[in-house]
Parts: structure tokens; sequence; C-alpha cells
């Protein structure tokens, strides 16, 4: 496998390379993670089984794209493939031994609201082929094809309306694959109906976001530079990003004052953060299992009032 990766390294940037170090590293908690090098270039690889190798596309993609605005820093992806058994995904390696300083979490901040600007760059096609009326609809949302959040299938099919977009993509899917698991919402159906009630009149512009922005993937380089890596990539409201760097212990609070030095965020974002991060909280319940249950469930009635 491995003189096959070096193979189509060497296809892909045209230069020489042989691998004269591998050793593992952290690859997170689905992905075996390796550090490779030569004597003068060095790559990061996630390894996975050869059935997941539309993961690692669709992540290269959505790396690829957030590389071309030219905005927040995001590891090069490489090439991708599978060999055998074997799927994998070669990345630029990117020092994050930086510490992190205020500086570097106000630019990260900053950086993050420029790449909230990029919006499709064309009109999508909806289901069943029609095109947005763009008289009436400031855009779409979703992406060009699926991909994932964490190892779970994330569906991004076009669609105009937001409300509608969350309510069916996000919420309604993540609660049918939590139920399949075992998991008890009781107020699942009523939450579904209202979510076009709590956001009505709250109209974002489809934004490029990263999906999956918790600390762990996020870091600084040894340079100082903020890098955001693993998307999950898609076009939504923006706060999605914003409410999920909230989850697990949030970011410093240099990000956010960065942030909104660029992108103010709009009015009723506290309220509506709580409904984007019950995403995730559902997606770690059809991970993990555990307690993720009774939190989304907590969450839910909170939202419901």
């Amino acid at each position: 496998m491995w003189e096959k990766i070096a193979a189509h390294i060497c296809e892909t940037t045209g230069e020489t390379f042989s691998i004269e170090n591998r050793r593992s590293v952290s690859g997170g908690c689905i992905n075996q993670g390796y550090y490779i090098s030569s004597s003068s270039r060095t790559y990061f690889v996630k390894i996975n089984q050869a059935s997941q190798v539309a993961m690692f596309e669709a992540e290269a993609l959505g790396l690829q794209q957030m590389g071309k605005t030219q905005t927040i820093r995001v590891p090069e992806p490489i090439c991708w493939g599978t060999e055998g058994n074997w799927a994998y995904i070669v990345l630029e390696w990117l020092d994050l031994g930086g510490r992190g300083g205020d500086r570097a979490w106000e630019e990260m901040g900053r950086k993050l609201a420029e790449m909230h600007k990029y919006t499709p760059p064309n009109p999508p096609l909806l289901r069943g082929g029609e095109e947005p009326n763009s008289g009436l609809l400031r855009g779409c949302f979703g992406w060009d094809i699926n991909n994932t959040i964490g190892s779970t299938i994330q569906i991004n099919n076009w669609t105009a309306n937001w409300a509608e977009f969350w309510a069916e993509h996000r919420i309604a899917y993540q609660l049918k694959l939590a139920r399949r698991r075992g998991g008890h919402f009781p107020q699942g159906e009523r939450l579904l109906k209202v979510i076009p009630e709590l956001l009505a009149g709250y109209e974002p512009q489809p934004s490029l976001v990263h999906g999956d922005l918790w600390g762990g993937n996020a870091g600084v380089t040894s340079a100082g530079e903020p890098v955001i890596f693993d998307p999950a990539a898609y076009f939504g409201d923006r706060e999605v990003d914003l409410a999920m760097t909230e989850l697990f212990g949030g970011f410093p609070a240099e990000f956010y004052r960065g942030y909104n030095q660029v992108g103010p965020l709009d009015l009723g974002y506290e309220k509506r953060k709580t409904l984007y991060n019950l995403y995730h909280i559902l997606n770690h319940f059809n991970l993990f299992g555990g307690t993720y249950a009774s939190q989304a469930n907590q969450m839910i009635n909170r939202i419901l009032g």
C-alpha cells in the first residue's frame, strides 16, 4: 500500500518521492493517521477501509473549495484513492505545534468570517432540475455531493429554504438514525414541525461553512498561522460554525472578537445556536451512544421552551 501511495504522490506532484520515514500519529477517532517523509517532502496520510473512499474524496473537495477562497489556511489535499482493502488520502503536512496566542485566535476569527462570505459560485439546480428564482431567493443551501459528519452520512441536497434544509437534512435525518439506534425523543416530531416557526423571518445568505468546527479541528502552526481541517463542508448558515465552536468548551474569546470585527452576528443567534448544536449532539449519540440522548432531549426541551 505504501508503495502505491508514494507512486500516487509522485504522479500527482510531478516530483520524485519515496517514503524514508513513517510513523503513526493521531488521525482522529475515525481514521488512522500517519506522518510520512522523504529527505525533502513531508505529508500527512489518513487510512480507512476501502469502502470509505468517498469520505476522503468529499474531504478533499471540501478542502479544495475552502482553499480557493484564499482566506483561512487549510491543508492542501494531494491525492486520494484505494489500494487493496484500504482507502487513503494524502494531505499537506502542517506542523501544528503553535501555542495559539491571542493574536492567532483573533486572526482565525477574522479569516473564518472572510471565508463565510463565499457563496455558491453558480445557482445550483434544485431537486427535479428546476432553477431557483433569483428574484425571490437569496440562494440555495447544500452542496454538490453528500459527505460525512464523523462517519455519519451528511445529506446535502440543494434546498432553497434554510428552515426546510435544516429540518429535513439535518435534524430529521439524525432523529431517524437515532431512533434506529434505540434513542427515545418524545418531542422530536413537535420540534420538526416548529423549526419553520423558530427560523421565521430569518433569511441567512448561503455561506461556505466548515461544518464540523470544534476545537479538535482547529489549530495554529508553529509559525503562528491559524488552520482549520477535517471539514464536513457545505453551503449553510454561517452561524452553524460559530455555534459549534461553543459546543465542546468553546474557542478563546479572541476568536469571537476577531470574527465580529469582520462579520458581526445577527440578532437571535443565541436562540438559534442550540438548534444548530442539536445536530451534532444527535450525531454524537449515533456515533457513540451513551448520555448524548439525554443531552439531546434537554436541548429539544430548551428549544421548545
